[in-house]
């Protein structure tokens, strides 16, 4: 799938290999969803990830020195933020392997190093994980785990409908510009909120 570096809107401390935004996520399928291989997710820097990275970048004192774990990385901007504001040690996962690759990728193309094996985080930082009832419930629990072993949980979202918001506190919240292709917008409100 053709990428071209690419500045992030609300980050432009940082490239990453994206599609154009005049293509939307299931026109990289074909207009298919194929539950045996993911959407191309990764192929683009959503809303969420974005808020993470401008907050963490702007408050390098969340990450400076500490683990920080990328949880469902997708492009890997959060972790890169967090490379570039000091992190000790960066780790992003992604279910989809091509997602986790494409972080690596982006990672190098920044300069800095994004493992993919998390060592006793103190952050973890997830972007736009609310997305579906089943997701929801899935990193609801995972996030919670991670707070109940004192991890500072950051979690950016553009109000996607499933973010469980009783269990957090609001940090920030940032306008930021998105593709209409993408989201049908071409800009959304979205907050970076702290796990209690």
């Amino acid at each position: 799938m053709p990428t071209a570096l690419t500045p992030v809107p609300l980050a432009p401390e940082i490239s990453l290999y994206l599609e154009n935004d005049r293509v939307g996520l299931f026109d990289l399928t074909g207009g298919e969803f194929r539950s045996d291989e993911p959407p191309p997710f990764w192929a683009f820097v959503w809303a969420g990830g974005q808020a993470l990275a401008r907050f963490v970048l702007d408050h390098p004192e969340t990450v400076a020195g500490k683990r920080v774990h990328d949880l469902a990385t997708g492009s890997g901007v959060a972790a890169i933020a967090a490379a570039k504001a000091g992190a000790a040690q960066v780790t992003a996962t992604d279910l989809d392997p091509a997602a986790a690759a494409a972080a690596r990728r982006n990672a190098a193309a920044n300069d800095v190093t994004v493992g993919d094996t998390p060592d006793r985080p103190e952050v973890i930082l997830a972007g736009d994980v609310f997305y579906s009832p089943t997701v929801a419930a899935q990193m609801t629990g995972i996030l919670r785990e991670a707070r109940r072993n004192s991890a500072e949980v950051l979690v950016g979202d553009p109000g996607r409908g499933y973010f469980p918001e009783r269990l957090f506190t609001a940090l920030a919240e940032y306008v930021v510009p998105v593709p209409a292709a993408l989201e049908e917008a071409e800009s959304l409100a979205t907050r970076v909120w702290r796990m209690r």
